[in-house]
């Protein structure tokens, strides 16, 4: 029997079972467990090892350009406080996922939003929520490639497993790349079921820039904003502070 256990547990894809029953019986028979103290031990490292599996596999398709923590983020005079408790109760609570509710960042070029965007990410694929990570520029083009093949609407369904799509720099889309329209796509396919959130160094009043006419603009904007949590980031950009901050120690003697 003990011979052909490896061979059911690998049947069943038992992973950890399989590697660690041994031990674990001589650890049970050593302390005099029961069998079902034997086998809630068993399935409890199996649960774990699946659990830290799943983990990897969503942070690996999250496709996050960093892996910071929300709470690396030196918000101090850049977020106002009542602001800064509600990225956190975010990060903490999926349940805006469930409502199909957004969320956007706006600020200037180096303050921070990519961090703040990917940390919240980072805490929600904690807690087993799937998430996706685009520049925006590249994720147009990626559309664009889909609608010239004719599988733009399989393409959005596609993105429709993650409750979380986060499209990053929205504001370095122009209208001129290869007809940024399947952006407006995107929003009403996820309007009111799946959330996005977006980071931009531009207002909504620059927005026309992006979107083929005013209309799209408007549209765009009144179903991102409709379910909606609005973010304002100050500040002076952290590289040019830095970049500053090299300099200056350069020059001292």
């Amino acid at each position: 029997m003990e011979a052909t256990l490896p061979i059911l547990l690998k049947q069943l894809r038992l992973g950890r079972f399989r590697s660690h029953w041994q031990s674990l019986a001589s650890q049970a028979e050593a302390e005099g467990w029961s069998h079902s103290q034997f086998l809630y031990a068993l399935c409890e490292q199996e649960a774990e090892q699946r659990q830290l599996s799943r983990q990897h596999r969503l942070l690996r398709g999250a496709h996050l350009p960093w892996t910071k923590a929300l709470a690396d983020y030196d918000h101090r005079q850049r977020i106002e406080p009542a602001r800064w408790q509600e990225l956190e109760a975010l990060a903490r609570d999926p349940g805006w996922l469930q409502r199909g509710e957004n969320l956007l960042l706006f600020g200037p070029s180096g303050v921070g939003k990519t961090h703040i965007a990917s940390g919240i990410a980072l805490a929600l694929i904690g807690l087993d929520q799937p998430c996706r990570f685009y520049p925006a520029t590249a994720l147009v083009q990626e559309l664009q490639k889909a609608r010239a093949d004719y599988a733009l609407p399989a393409a959005l369904q596609r993105l429709d497993r993650y409750p979380l799509l986060l499209i990053d720099d929205v504001g370095y889309v122009r209208r001129d790349e290869h007809e940024s329209a399947v952006l407006f796509e995107l929003i009403c396919h996820r309007y009111e079921r799946r959330s996005i959130l977006i980071t931009s160094n531009q207002p909504f009043s620059a927005w026309e820039e992006i979107f083929p006419s005013s209309s799209m603009t408007v549209a765009a904007v009144d179903r991102l904003v409709h379910h909606c949590r609005i973010v304002e980031i100050t500040g002076d950009s952290h590289r040019r502070a830095q970049a500053a901050s090299r300099s200056q120690g350069q020059r001292t003697p």
